[in-house]
């Protein structure tokens, strides 16, 4: 299905090959392999569990995002909330467009499920312009705090600056 198209971006439902490409593009760019991770999206997708966009530049993979229904962990779960979760654009075509039609299309599609969609971001510098984006775009801290391996850090309590240190924040999106 075809989410969003203009002459030079495509966002649509990821496929197989767009998960090969995603993956070796993050290994060139020295993320490691992430196959898995795109594989498990394609799995849920399949399940109906989540809808994995894909976006193309110019007919290249560059980029995708998953709008789940419900989420399993963190402060969303159990809650009628859809969560945008594993957002990324490849190095190689950040800064055209690409992560705000993704944005575009996956906070229509969570629109169908809630007036509020949810979204987890790493806190190390790594997620810096995931980070402002969410800002820009008008989504602010949950209130939950600071989330660490899929438990909220309490304060003071020990964790390590890596992917698994999440701050979770929401948007009114009507």
């Amino acid at each position: 299905m075809i989410f969003y198209k203009d002459d030079e971006i495509l966002v649509r439902n990821m496929t197989e090959a767009d998960a090969g490409t995603l993956a070796a593009g993050e290994i060139a760019q020295g993320w490691g392999d992430t196959m898995e991770k795109h594989r498990t999206r394609l799995r849920d997708q399949a399940a109906g569990r989540c809808i994995a966009l894909a976006a193309e530049y110019c007919g290249q993979t560059a980029g995708y995002l998953s709008v789940y229904r419900q989420v399993e962990h963190g402060p969303f779960a159990g809650k009628e909330l859809p969560e945008l979760v594993d957002f990324g654009v490849l190095e190689k075509f950040r800064r055209r467009g690409i992560g705000g039609k993704l944005m575009d299309a996956a906070e229509k599609l969570a629109e169908e499920i809630s007036p509020v969609v949810g979204v987890g971001v790493g806190l190390h510098s790594g997620y810096g312009s995931a980070q402002r984006m969410y800002v820009k775009r008008g989504y602010v801290p949950d209130g939950s705090g600071v989330w660490y391996r899929d438990e909220v850090c309490p304060p003071y309590g020990a964790c390590c600056n890596d992917d698994d240190l999440v701050l979770y924040l929401t948007k009114k999106l009507r």
